[in-house]
C-alpha cells in the first residue's frame, strides 16, 4: 500500500527542491546559465530550488540536463525510490546506467518475452530486482578477475622483453 503521506504536495515540493538545488549546487554552474540553459528566468530557477514553486515536468528535466546530471535516471529516481535515493545517485555512473538500463528495458523486455510479457506479474518486481543487481555484481567481480590476470600477464611478458 502506498503511503499517502509520502505524495503530498508540500513534501513533494521540499524534496523535489533539494534534488534540483543539490544537482545545481555539485554543477558548479552559475545558476543564471543554468537557468537561460532551461529556459527559465532566473527567479523561476531560484523559488523553484527553494521549494516556493513546482517545477513543471519539463522543467525538472532541463535543469536536471542543464546541471550535467542524467534527467530521466534521476526523475525515474525520484519517483520510484525517493528523493534521497535520486539525490544519493547524482553525477554517478550508476545513475548513466540506470538511465540507460531503464530507456533499454522495455523494448528489450518486448524482445525476449515476446507473447509472455503479459504473463509477467507485479509480485516477480522485487525479486528479479534482486537477481538483476546479483548478476551485474557477478559479472563486475569477472571483469575485475579478468584485469587482474591481464595484469599479471603484462607484468610478466614486460619483464622477460625489459
Amino acid at each position: 500500500m502506498i503511503d499517502m503521506g509520502v505524495l503530498g504536495e508540500c513534501q513533494t515540493r521540499r524534496d523535489l527542491a533539494h534534488l534540483l538545488h543539490t544537482a545545481v549546487e555539485l554543477s558548479g554552474r552559475n545558476r543564471c546559465e543554468i537557468a537561460r540553459e532551461a529556459d527559465l528566468h532566473k527567479d523561476a530557477l531560484r523559488r523553484t530550488l527553494c521549494g516556493e514553486r513546482s517545477p513543471s515536468l519539463g522543467e525538472t528535466l532541463r535543469i536536471l540536463a542543464s546541471a550535467g546530471m542524467a534527467p530521466h535516471a534521476h526523475l525515474l529516481l525520484f519517483l520510484g525510490a525517493g528523493g534521497d535515493q535520486a539525490t544519493r545517485w547524482l553525477q554517478t555512473d550508476i545513475a548513466l546506467f540506470f538511465e540507460e538500463l531503464v530507456g533499454e528495458l522495455p523494448s528489450a523486455l518486448e524482445r525476449v518475452l515476446g507473447n509472455q510479457v503479459h504473463d509477467v506479474k507485479p509480485r516477480w518486481a522485487k525479486g528479479t530486482a534482486h537477481r538483476v543487481a546479483r548478476l551485474l555484481a557477478d559479472h563486475i567481480d569477472e571483469l575485475e578477475r579478468k584485469d587482474a590476470l591481464l595484469g599479471e600477464g603484462s607484468a610478466s611478458f614486460g619483464g622477460r622483453n625489459g
